[in-house]
């Protein structure tokens, strides 16, 4: 070998060398370096070097990126690890510092604990609390003794809380409390992101405000806007109105609240439910807006009352509820139902009007107009009154034909809210099959006169009586045409008829319900303390802690998991909550 190869060689060799004493110079720990205050030697601790402040200088030390200043340090070089007295306050960047009376930090492990009035400040949050761990290898912070975080706008308090300072992130457990001006928020598990404000709530949790109680066991509130998004068993309770649905929207300062999929909107002052899977509630406005199969129920005398559209608006105070039913109204009571185009109903008056081509049936009898109108007694909350405005046209059908009685106007009256009596005014005309106490044909009534009065048992036509006839008889059945049989106006519309509930929704699409987007469960995060023998903990002598102190508690309180059961729960069409 030559003596340029030589020298080659033995170059590269060196540079081999010096990168690999570099590395490792790098996997070494730096030291904790103090860099002011007075230095003093004592034999009583023959371990550390004291160092105290000078005049209006604190102690001042540093470590990767880390300041701390405190009135007395205890530095052990041997271990990297120094404890601080005295108005201690830590820095890292520009974005977080940590003050205490007490903290000690380990340059190996680059692990630091702070007791006594600890506050951790970084730009948007305030953490009050007794005793703090921070690792800044795991950038988090963490305690269990209880602690407060003041919000621009809240204070959130807890027995348990970890701090992620990459994402501005606070997990707070046990005990949870949201304290705002406005409202209270009680939960169990609650993730705060202090950059935005954002909320989310895990478990059973409430929201309480003045004039709203919220409750879901998954949530999210933005906690400066006062917006909130729930979930899974949600409920707002105004007042007087329960809002249950699959997901509810909330915003505060419009007292707005919207709700999507099997939906409830229960007003308990005056006993009834809306149901649908879209409403909003405007509660300024004492306002219910529903679509998708709504339908309210009221309960009267013990028997239940619905009405469906494919619109419902609900307006006014409680004690004066106005309902409003757009687009293929029905309505439908145990032995009456009806439709029309639209229908509108005064709880606090007692007037139910069905609009534009309306129909309803009593039993076998079938009454038809311009517009029908319902009046109930308000007291005693029973029908009163069935009224017929223009072209009433009543029909029931007969095993020989059609019982037929049109008029001007139709006004039925109930006894104990059955139909028993009814009169036909102006221009009446009848036809009917007449028959004996054997119900037998007698013949075929075909009549006219000023007014029509007829009895009613048990919704079947009982009698007939004729105010003012001007003409009319008794035809047998052999000698009344058949083209004469049926009224001017006549139209049998009995397939349409409403027997069940379960009619309201006949002919109409189900409607397709959208997917609701979930609030996941938090990412599954590892203990804060990593599980290790005790030998293994490199605590230095000198520190406060103890090994039990660095271990996570088997009995704490956990957050949930992805392994959680109801990370499972699905609503019906699905979709993960």
């Amino acid at each position: 070998m030559n003596a340029r190869n030589r020298i080659t060689k033995t170059v590269l060799i060196a540079f081999q060398l010096a990168i690999f004493s570099s590395l490792l110079n790098a996997q070494e720990p730096q030291k904790v370096v103090v860099q002011s205050g007075f230095l003093e030697i004592r034999p009583d601790v023959p371990d550390a070097a004291i160092w105290t402040r000078e005049a209006n200088e604190q102690v001042y030390i540093v470590h990767e990126g880390v300041e701390m200043w405190c009135d007395q340090a205890y530095m052990y070089n041997k271990d990297n690890f120094v404890k601080g007295y005295g108005n201690v306050r830590i820095t890292q960047g520009d974005t977080m510092t940590l003050t205490s009376k007490y903290a000690e930090y380990n340059g190996n492990t680059k692990f630091a604990f702070a007791s006594g009035n600890v506050i951790l400040k970084e730009p948007n949050t305030t953490l009050s609390t007794d005793t703090l761990y921070f690792d800044r290898n795991k950038q988090q912070g963490f305690y269990r003794s209880g602690g407060k975080v003041v919000d621009t706008s809240s204070t959130l308090t807890s027995n348990i809380g970890r701090y992620f300072a990459e994402t501005k992130r606070y997990q707070f457990l046990s005990n949870v409390v949201v304290t705002n001006p406005d409202y209270i928020i009680n939960t169990n598990q609650l993730d705060f992101y202090s950059e935005t404000g954002h909320a989310y709530l895990y478990g059973p949790s409430t929201i309480t405000g003045e004039t709203s109680d919220i409750y879901c066991e998954r949530g999210f509130y933005d906690t400066r806007n006062d917006k909130g998004y729930f979930m899974q068993n949600a409920k707002i309770d105004y007042e007087s109105r329960t809002i249950l649905g699959d997901s509810l929207n909330f915003d505060r300062q419009k007292n707005f609240a919207s709700a999507t999929n099997n939906i409830k909107v229960i007003d308990t002052l005056n006993n009834s439910i809306v149901k649908g899977h879209y409403a909003e509630v405007f509660r300024d406005k004492d306002s219910v807006f529903i679509t998708k199969r709504a339908v309210a129920i009221t309960v009267r005398d013990g028997d239940s009352i619905y009405m469906h559209a494919d619109t419902l608006r609900i307006t006014g105070k409680a004690d004066h509820r106005i309902l409003k039913g757009f687009y293929e109204a029905r309505i439908f009571k145990s032995d009456m139902s009806g439709k029309s185009d639209s229908i509108y109903s005064d709880e606090k008056t007692g007037i139910t009007k069905m609009l534009r081509n309306p129909i309803m049936w009593n039993g076998e009898s079938q009454m038809t107009g311009d517009t029908i109108i319902l009046l109930s007694n308000t007291e005693t909350e029973k029908l009163d009154t069935l009224k017929v405005h223009n072209n009433a046209f009543l029909i029931q059908k007969d095993s020989a034909g059609f019982n037929q009685v049109k008029g001007e106007k139709l006004i039925g009256l109930f006894t104990e809210n059955e139909l028993d009596t009814i009169n036909i005014n102006r221009n009446a005309e009848v036809i009917f099959y007449t028959r004996n106490e054997n119900d037998e044909l007698v013949g075929i009534n075909h009549s006219r006169a000023s007014s029509i009065q007829i009895t009613l048992s048990e919704q079947e036509i009982e009698t007939i009586r004729f105010i003012r006839q001007a003409e009319g008889k008794l035809h047998p059945e052999s000698e009344f045409p058949e083209n004469a049989r049926i009224l001017r106006g006549f139209i049998w519309r009995g397939d349409e008829r409403l027997l069940s509930k379960n009619d309201l929704f006949k002919g109409k699409p189900i409607p397709k319900l959208p997917k609701i987007s979930g609030i996941p469960l938090p990412k599954l995060e590892e203990d804060f303390f990593d599980e290790k023998p005790d030998e293994n903990l490199k605590i230095p002598k000198a520190s406060s802690l103890e090994p039990k102190d660095l271990k996570n508690d088997p009995e704490g309180f956990k957050p949930l998991s992805e392994e959680d059961e109801d990370r499972n729960k699905k609503n019906e069409d699905g979709n993960e909550y």
